[in-house]
């Protein structure tokens, strides 16, 4: 009988710890940002804000087809606290990411990743789009790899902007 509680306690503590773990948000990394204005930018500037980090090309058929989302997702949450990022890739020439976010008028930072420094700050990003959702305090909600589940996306959203700072 003792030994069988034991056994009971160890895997309910167990269990406690794992569950913690899984809810426990990882730290989005240090990062600094280039804006295609010229304004310097890094994660810690970000704080405060839910913030979509969103790594993409203009050569990615899929990053462009998500855009006109991004651009919804951001005029309907940005009076909440809500920001985008759109970091191009290295391989990207800077003219044609300036072209692309002038003739859609992108109303979010749009950042130029040109030594790919950024993209290796979050873990090697090399697949577009990948996109980082952060929460007020700079920890990583969830991750994206190709385009979001728009309804997971817009729900996970809301729960990070009803979190306190």
């Amino acid at each position: 009988m003792r030994r069988k509680l034991i056994v009971a306690v160890a895997l309910v503590a167990i269990a406690a710890g794992v569950t913690f773990g899984l809810l426990r948000r990882a730290e989005a990394p240090r990062a600094d940002f280039v804006a295609l204005s010229g304004a310097n930018f890094s994660t810690a500037d970000l704080r405060g804000k839910v913030v979509l980090v969103n790594f993409w090309a203009t050569s990615c058929v899929t990053c462009v087809a998500e855009m006109p989302r991004l651009v919804a997702a951001w005029q309907q949450y940005a009076p909440r606290g809500y920001e985008t990022v759109a970091v191009a890739m290295s391989y990207d020439h800077p003219n044609a990411v300036a072209e692309f976010a002038r003739s859609r008028a992108l109303p979010f930072r749009v950042a130029l990743d040109a030594s790919g420094e950024v993209a290796r700050r979050f873990g090697n990003v090399s697949v577009t789009p990948t996109s980082y959702l952060l929460d007020r305090r700079g920890r990583i909600v969830t991750r994206y790899v190709g385009e979001p589940d728009w309804q997971d996306f817009r729900s996970r959203v809301e729960r990070a902007l009803a979190e306190p700072a």
